[in-house]
């Protein structure tokens, strides 16, 4: 920010970019930390049970900051890569994973198919916090003497694919929501009847 006001490049070269292409790297980073940090609210079942209302009303926000997030990081990551063309692909392969997730959770709520829904923002979430493990294996990455922008590929290719993993190891360790077992079993509250029939969009 300090170099954008002041209109100069930061010595980082990393950072030129963020410079250069400010509105677009802005575009996605902004919107993207909104969805990171609201995502956990609606996924939690507590809050998605005892007030309903706000969960779908947060459901909005959540799915909106996702998509223009993912929209800019395929053209942010798509062509002001600073890892070449290893980061680039992956930036492209994963934000379309994410937006295609993104989509298909809206378009099952709209059917009032929870389980569905549920599978399919898991599924964005897992993707969307794969940005924060990056992180990890780049420092790895260099540890071991890999160079600073040829390590961003084999991170994004290494910790994308293993959050697709987790996402899909924990579908199938809890493959629907709560709020179904407690229906199946006997439960008549109107929070919980309303979470699992009441479309979100």
């Amino acid at each position: 920010m300090p170099n954008l006001a002041a209109g100069t490049l930061p010595e980082d070269e990393f950072d030129h970019r963020y410079v250069e292409q400010a509105w677009v790297a802005y575009l996605h980073i902004v919107p993207g930390a909104l969805y990171l940090f609201l995502a956990p609210l609606q996924l939690a079942y507590r809050i998605r049970s005892r007030h309903y209302t706000f969960h779908r009303r947060l459901g909005r926000v959540v799915a909106t900051a996702g998509m223009i997030s993912g929209v800019f990081a395929l053209i942010f990551g798509g062509l002001f890569s600073f890892g070449g063309l290893p980061e680039a692909s992956a930036a492209v392969v994963f934000g379309l994973w994410f937006l295609t997730c993104l989509v298909l959770a809206v378009r099952a709520i709209r059917r009032d198919d929870i389980v569905h829904h549920r599978r399919w923002m898991i599924r964005a979430f897992a993707i969307g916090i794969g940005i924060a493990t990056i992180r990890i294996w780049l420092a790895l990455l260099q540890i071991v003497g890999v160079g600073e922008a040829s390590s961003f590929g084999p991170a994004f290719w290494i910790s994308f694919p293993l959050h697709v993993v987790a996402g899909e190891l924990w579908l199938r360790a809890f493959p629907n929501p709560p709020e179904l077992a407690h229906e199946s079993q006997g439960s008549t509250s109107s929070p919980r009847r309303a979470a699992a029939g009441e479309p979100a969009g």
